[in-house]
């Protein structure tokens, strides 16, 4: 499906790609759900690919939460620029270096159930609109929405197929 240009598309391709993602994991033994990736990844099992993806839906949620009283949020967190990137996803990774898989698909589908929910109460003007919310800058409200939910949810599931395939 190409990328989302209404509120019915991006909800149902952000679950799509969740389902595809949840559904590709769960198929898996326990042993491959806990095995360590090839070298060559900062996130090294599926737990801390779980963690990532939770942690850049909760940094989404907060953006959305102060932008929406009209102040900037820090993007993309207090302290780093886009450029750092590198530094937050280690500091991201760090952080949760001890919980389960268990535990972060739970925190994972609960962040995404969040995202949705944000989904949900906009209209398609207030998701598309490029610059409708001054905390968006120049693009739309939707295009954070989109790289939070379907677009790294594929970068997930590409991440995680690759690394259990070899």
């Amino acid at each position: 499906m190409p990328r989302p240009t209404s509120k019915v598309e991006l909800i149902s391709l952000s679950n799509e790609n969740h389902q595809k993602l949840i559904n590709y994991i769960d198929q898996l033994s326990s042993d491959q759900q806990t095995a360590e990736f090839p070298k060559g990844t900062l996130n090294r099992n599926i737990s801390d690919v779980l963690a990532h993806l939770h942690e850049w839906n909760t940094m989404t949620l907060g953006w959305y939460e102060v932008g929406m009283t009209g102040e900037k949020p820090d993007m993309p967190a207090q302290g780093y620029s886009w450029k750092d990137l590198p530094d937050l996803n280690k500091k991201i990774w760090e952080k949760y270096q001890s919980i389960t898989i268990s535990k972060a698909k739970e925190m994972f589908n609960d962040s995404f159930k969040k995202l949705q929910e944000v989904i949900e109460k906009h209209t398609d003007e207030e998701l598309f609109e490029k610059k409708k919310y001054k905390w968006t800058g120049t693009t739309s409200l939707g295009s954070y929405l989109i790289s939070a939910t379907s677009s790294h949810n594929v970068w997930a599931l590409k991440l995680i197929k690759k690394a259990t395939k070899s």
